[in-house]
């Protein structure tokens, strides 16, 4: 079982921060991280690895988010990212992010729970 695949469980972690370069160099001494950059439409993404295993992401804060600190956010994987849309707001939440495509990985949503608290679903892409 690919537990990163399976409904329910955290699969990705990403940082969105001011200053990547930075934030490689620390994680990179600290933790012993490697990165590949690659081009995305919303500009370079790092992708984080520990050996052969991808296990995150470090972005540049987008424009939007513009005055925001650097923060870390997670995804959990769910089978089907678009029937939660309607069911968040049914909960109590509120959907921040409709689903969303990201070319080549899968479909994503982020949210608030009705605490405020904000997580990020995703349904990958078939292999």
């Amino acid at each position: 079982m690919n537990l990163f695949k399976t409904h329910g469980a955290f699969s990705w972690a990403e940082l969105m921060t001011t200053d990547t370069e930075a934030a490689k160099g620390f994680y990179g001494e600290l933790l012993g991280w490697q990165f590949k950059s690659m081009d995305m439409p919303t500009g370079q993404y790092h992708v984080v690895s520990i050996g052969e295993e991808q296990i995150a992401g470090i972005m540049a804060t987008p424009p939007e988010s513009a005055g925001a600190p650097p923060f870390w956010g997670n995804y959990v994987t769910v089978d089907d990212v678009d029937a939660l849309q309607d069911k968040v707001p049914a909960l109590g939440g509120k959907v921040l992010v409709p689903p969303t495509d990201i070319p080549g990985v899968g479909r994503f949503m982020l949210f608030q729970d009705p605490q405020g608290a904000a997580l990020s679903v995703i349904t990958y892409a078939s292999e």
